[in-house]
Protein backbone atom coordinates (compact mmCIF):
# COMPACT_ATOMS: atom_id res chain seq x y z
CA UNK A 1 0.00 0.00 0.00
CA UNK A 2 1.37 3.44 -0.90
CA UNK A 3 2.14 5.91 1.87
CA UNK A 4 -0.46 8.52 2.80
CA UNK A 5 -0.13 11.86 4.56
CA UNK A 6 -0.92 11.73 8.28
CA UNK A 7 -3.14 14.81 8.55
CA UNK A 8 -3.80 14.29 12.27
CA UNK A 9 -0.07 14.32 12.99
CA UNK A 10 0.34 17.45 10.87
CA UNK A 11 -2.45 19.16 12.78
CA UNK A 12 -0.79 18.21 16.06
CA UNK A 13 2.48 19.73 14.89
CA UNK A 14 0.84 23.07 14.09
CA UNK A 15 -1.07 23.13 17.38
CA UNK A 16 2.12 22.38 19.32
CA UNK A 17 4.45 24.79 17.52
CA UNK A 18 2.32 27.43 15.82
CA UNK A 19 1.47 30.93 17.00
CA UNK A 20 -2.01 32.44 17.25
CA UNK A 21 -2.15 33.23 13.53
CA UNK A 22 -0.96 29.75 12.58
CA UNK A 23 -3.59 28.13 14.77
CA UNK A 24 -6.29 30.40 13.36
CA UNK A 25 -5.27 29.44 9.82
CA UNK A 26 -5.43 25.78 10.86
CA UNK A 27 -8.91 26.19 12.33
CA UNK A 28 -10.17 27.87 9.18
CA UNK A 29 -8.63 25.16 6.96
CA UNK A 30 -10.01 22.33 9.10
CA UNK A 31 -13.46 23.50 10.12
CA UNK A 32 -14.13 26.85 8.45
CA UNK A 33 -13.95 28.64 11.81
CA UNK A 34 -13.56 32.39 11.14
CA UNK A 35 -10.60 34.13 12.78
CA UNK A 36 -11.04 36.54 15.64
CA UNK A 37 -10.48 40.29 15.28
CA UNK A 38 -7.13 40.05 17.07
CA UNK A 39 -5.79 37.65 14.43
CA UNK A 40 -7.02 39.81 11.56
CA UNK A 41 -5.42 42.86 13.16
CA UNK A 42 -2.07 41.07 13.10
CA UNK A 43 -2.30 39.82 9.51
CA UNK A 44 -3.73 43.03 8.09
CA UNK A 45 -1.43 45.26 10.14
CA UNK A 46 1.12 47.46 8.41
CA UNK A 47 -0.85 47.89 5.20
CA UNK A 48 0.16 51.09 3.44
CA UNK A 49 -2.41 53.71 2.38
CA UNK A 50 -2.26 52.73 -1.31
CA UNK A 51 -3.20 49.11 -0.48
CA UNK A 52 0.07 47.19 -0.66
CA UNK A 53 2.18 45.87 2.19
CA UNK A 54 5.88 46.68 2.65
CA UNK A 55 8.53 43.99 2.49
CA UNK A 56 9.83 44.91 5.94
CA UNK A 57 8.36 46.16 9.19
CA UNK A 58 8.07 49.95 9.12
CA UNK A 59 8.76 49.98 5.38
CA UNK A 60 7.23 52.82 3.37
CA UNK A 61 7.31 51.28 -0.12
CA UNK A 62 4.71 48.63 -1.01
CA UNK A 63 6.04 45.33 -2.33
CA UNK A 64 4.33 43.05 -4.86
CA UNK A 65 5.96 39.99 -3.30
CA UNK A 66 5.06 40.94 0.29
CA UNK A 67 1.49 41.79 -0.71
CA UNK A 68 1.03 38.40 -2.37
CA UNK A 69 2.33 36.73 0.81
CA UNK A 70 -0.24 38.59 2.92
CA UNK A 71 -3.02 37.67 0.49
CA UNK A 72 -2.05 34.01 0.90
CA UNK A 73 -2.40 34.30 4.69
CA UNK A 74 -5.71 36.12 4.37
CA UNK A 75 -6.97 33.48 1.95
CA UNK A 76 -6.22 30.76 4.50
CA UNK A 77 -8.22 32.78 7.03
CA UNK A 78 -11.17 33.16 4.68
CA UNK A 79 -10.58 36.91 4.67
CA UNK A 80 -9.81 37.62 1.03
CA UNK A 81 -13.16 39.42 0.78
CA UNK A 82 -12.36 41.90 3.54
CA UNK A 83 -11.58 45.57 2.77
CA UNK A 84 -7.83 45.15 3.40
CA UNK A 85 -7.54 42.34 0.85
CA UNK A 86 -9.72 44.19 -1.67
CA UNK A 87 -7.49 47.26 -1.43
CA UNK A 88 -4.45 45.06 -1.93
CA UNK A 89 -5.95 43.36 -4.97
CA UNK A 90 -6.90 46.69 -6.51
CA UNK A 91 -3.37 47.94 -5.87
CA UNK A 92 -1.92 44.90 -7.62
CA UNK A 93 -4.19 45.46 -10.60
CA UNK A 94 -3.21 49.13 -10.74
CA UNK A 95 0.50 48.24 -10.63
CA UNK A 96 0.38 46.07 -13.77
CA UNK A 97 2.85 47.22 -16.42
CA UNK A 98 1.88 47.94 -20.05
CA UNK A 99 3.39 44.59 -21.13
CA UNK A 100 1.07 42.70 -18.76
CA UNK A 101 3.70 42.00 -16.13
CA UNK A 102 4.78 43.25 -12.72
CA UNK A 103 8.03 44.17 -11.04
CA UNK A 104 8.98 45.72 -7.74
CA UNK A 105 9.45 49.44 -7.23
CA UNK A 106 12.98 50.57 -8.10
CA UNK A 107 13.27 51.96 -4.57
CA UNK A 108 13.48 48.34 -3.33
CA UNK A 109 16.52 47.47 -5.47
CA UNK A 110 18.95 47.40 -2.54
CA UNK A 111 16.78 45.27 -0.26
CA UNK A 112 14.68 43.01 -2.49
CA UNK A 113 15.52 39.27 -2.52
CA UNK A 114 16.69 37.79 -5.82
CA UNK A 115 13.22 36.57 -6.78
CA UNK A 116 11.83 40.13 -6.51
CA UNK A 117 14.75 42.24 -7.72
CA UNK A 118 13.58 45.23 -9.79
CA UNK A 119 14.67 45.11 -13.41
CA UNK A 120 15.55 41.41 -13.37
CA UNK A 121 13.62 39.44 -16.04
CA UNK A 122 13.52 36.22 -13.97
CA UNK A 123 12.14 38.12 -10.98
CA UNK A 124 9.64 39.90 -13.20
CA UNK A 125 8.30 36.59 -14.50
CA UNK A 126 7.89 35.26 -10.97
CA UNK A 127 6.16 38.42 -9.71
CA UNK A 128 3.87 38.39 -12.74
CA UNK A 129 2.87 34.79 -12.05
CA UNK A 130 2.36 35.51 -8.34
CA UNK A 131 0.30 38.68 -8.77
CA UNK A 132 -1.79 37.12 -11.54
CA UNK A 133 -2.37 34.04 -9.37
CA UNK A 134 -3.90 36.04 -6.53
CA UNK A 135 -5.97 38.16 -8.87
CA UNK A 136 -7.17 34.87 -10.35
CA UNK A 137 -8.10 33.56 -6.90
CA UNK A 138 -10.01 36.77 -6.20
CA UNK A 139 -11.85 36.33 -9.49
CA UNK A 140 -13.08 32.95 -8.27
CA UNK A 141 -14.65 34.53 -5.19
CA UNK A 142 -17.59 36.83 -5.80
CA UNK A 143 -17.25 38.18 -2.26
CA UNK A 144 -13.72 39.41 -2.97
CA UNK A 145 -14.04 40.62 -6.51
CA UNK A 146 -17.62 41.81 -6.68
CA UNK A 147 -20.24 40.19 -8.90
CA UNK A 148 -18.59 37.84 -11.37
CA UNK A 149 -19.34 38.58 -15.00
CA UNK A 150 -19.28 36.28 -18.03
CA UNK A 151 -15.53 36.62 -18.54
CA UNK A 152 -13.06 34.09 -17.21
CA UNK A 153 -11.72 35.66 -14.03
CA UNK A 154 -14.60 38.04 -13.40
CA UNK A 155 -13.82 41.61 -12.46
CA UNK A 156 -10.03 41.19 -12.88
CA UNK A 157 -10.39 39.29 -16.15
CA UNK A 158 -8.67 41.85 -18.35
CA UNK A 159 -5.73 42.22 -16.00
CA UNK A 160 -5.21 38.48 -15.59
CA UNK A 161 -5.63 37.79 -19.30
CA UNK A 162 -2.93 40.33 -20.14
CA UNK A 163 -0.68 38.70 -17.54
CA UNK A 164 -1.37 35.25 -18.99
CA UNK A 165 -0.39 36.40 -22.47
CA UNK A 166 2.81 37.87 -21.03
CA UNK A 167 3.65 34.55 -19.34
CA UNK A 168 2.84 32.41 -22.39
CA UNK A 169 5.01 34.59 -24.61
CA UNK A 170 8.05 33.61 -22.54
CA UNK A 171 7.40 29.90 -22.11
CA UNK A 172 9.75 27.47 -23.82
CA UNK A 173 8.31 24.82 -26.19
CA UNK A 174 8.96 22.08 -23.63
CA UNK A 175 6.91 23.88 -20.97
CA UNK A 176 9.87 25.19 -19.00
CA UNK A 177 9.94 28.81 -17.93
CA UNK A 178 12.72 31.41 -17.56
CA UNK A 179 12.41 32.01 -13.85
CA UNK A 180 12.35 30.51 -10.38
CA UNK A 181 10.74 27.16 -9.61
CA UNK A 182 7.62 28.55 -7.94
CA UNK A 183 6.81 30.60 -11.02
CA UNK A 184 6.03 27.30 -12.74
CA UNK A 185 3.06 26.22 -10.63
CA UNK A 186 1.79 29.78 -10.21
CA UNK A 187 1.83 30.22 -14.00
CA UNK A 188 0.21 26.83 -14.53
CA UNK A 189 -2.61 27.85 -12.21
CA UNK A 190 -3.16 31.18 -13.95
CA UNK A 191 -3.20 29.59 -17.40
CA UNK A 192 -5.51 26.79 -16.25
CA UNK A 193 -8.12 29.31 -15.11
CA UNK A 194 -7.68 31.28 -18.33
CA UNK A 195 -8.59 28.08 -20.20
CA UNK A 196 -5.15 27.97 -21.80
CA UNK A 197 -5.15 24.28 -21.03
CA UNK A 198 -2.41 23.17 -23.41
CA UNK A 199 0.04 25.75 -22.10
CA UNK A 200 -0.82 24.91 -18.49
CA UNK A 201 -0.45 21.19 -19.19
CA UNK A 202 3.02 21.67 -20.68
CA UNK A 203 4.14 23.42 -17.52
CA UNK A 204 2.58 20.70 -15.36
CA UNK A 205 4.46 18.01 -17.29
CA UNK A 206 7.72 19.87 -16.68
CA UNK A 207 6.86 20.23 -12.99
CA UNK A 208 5.89 16.59 -12.57
CA UNK A 209 9.28 15.50 -13.83
CA UNK A 210 10.90 17.48 -11.01
CA UNK A 211 8.65 16.53 -8.08
CA UNK A 212 10.90 13.69 -6.91
CA UNK A 213 13.75 16.18 -6.42
CA UNK A 214 11.70 19.03 -4.98
CA UNK A 215 11.81 20.00 -1.33
CA UNK A 216 8.70 19.15 0.72
CA UNK A 217 7.88 22.85 1.08
CA UNK A 218 7.90 23.36 -2.67
CA UNK A 219 5.80 20.26 -3.32
CA UNK A 220 3.25 21.50 -0.78
CA UNK A 221 3.17 24.96 -2.38
CA UNK A 222 2.75 23.42 -5.83
CA UNK A 223 -0.15 21.19 -4.78
CA UNK A 224 -1.89 23.83 -2.69
CA UNK A 225 -1.69 26.35 -5.54
CA UNK A 226 -3.08 24.03 -8.19
CA UNK A 227 -5.87 22.85 -5.92
CA UNK A 228 -6.79 26.46 -5.11
CA UNK A 229 -7.58 27.22 -8.73
CA UNK A 230 -9.60 24.07 -9.25
CA UNK A 231 -7.26 21.43 -10.65
CA UNK A 232 -8.90 18.11 -9.87
CA UNK A 233 -7.65 16.25 -6.76
CA UNK A 234 -7.18 13.11 -8.82
CA UNK A 235 -5.11 14.82 -11.49
CA UNK A 236 -1.86 12.89 -11.87
CA UNK A 237 0.37 15.80 -10.80
CA UNK A 238 -1.56 16.21 -7.52
CA UNK A 239 -1.52 12.46 -6.88
CA UNK A 240 2.23 12.48 -7.38
CA UNK A 241 2.64 15.51 -5.13
CA UNK A 242 0.66 13.91 -2.28
CA UNK A 243 2.78 10.79 -2.58
CA UNK A 244 5.93 12.90 -2.27
CA UNK A 245 4.50 14.68 0.78
CA UNK A 246 3.70 11.35 2.40
CA UNK A 247 7.28 10.21 1.82
CA UNK A 248 8.77 13.38 3.33
CA UNK A 249 6.52 13.92 6.37
CA UNK A 250 8.58 13.76 9.55
CA UNK A 251 7.81 11.62 12.56
CA UNK A 252 6.68 14.73 14.47
CA UNK A 253 3.99 15.34 11.84
CA UNK A 254 5.60 18.36 10.22
CA UNK A 255 7.52 19.12 7.06
CA UNK A 256 10.80 20.96 6.70
CA UNK A 257 10.85 24.50 5.35
CA UNK A 258 13.48 25.71 2.90
CA UNK A 259 13.86 28.88 4.98
CA UNK A 260 14.86 27.43 8.34
CA UNK A 261 13.08 25.51 11.08
CA UNK A 262 11.28 28.65 12.28
CA UNK A 263 9.16 28.34 9.14
CA UNK A 264 8.37 24.62 9.46
CA UNK A 265 4.87 25.44 10.71
CA UNK A 266 4.22 27.51 7.59
CA UNK A 267 5.39 24.63 5.38
CA UNK A 268 3.18 22.23 7.32
CA UNK A 269 0.13 24.47 6.97
CA UNK A 270 0.74 24.59 3.23
CA UNK A 271 0.92 20.79 3.14
CA UNK A 272 -2.35 20.54 5.06
CA UNK A 273 -3.93 22.93 2.55
CA UNK A 274 -2.60 20.73 -0.26
CA UNK A 275 -3.99 17.51 1.20
CA UNK A 276 -7.10 18.37 3.17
Amino acid sequence: MSAVVDIDAAIGFVVAHGDVVDRARLSRLRTGTPPGPDVLDVVEGGQLPDGGWPAYLEGKVPSVDATCFRLAELDDLGAIDRPAARRALDWLAFRQLPDGGWEEDAALADTAPEWARPGDPEAGFYLTANAAFWLTVAGLDARAAGPLDHRVGGVYAGVVHAAALSLVARLNPDGSWPSFLAAGWLSAGVLFRQEMFQESARIQVALAERIADMSPANVAWLAASLRRVGVDDQDWILVRARRRLAETQRSDGGWESDDGHQFDVHATLTAIRACR
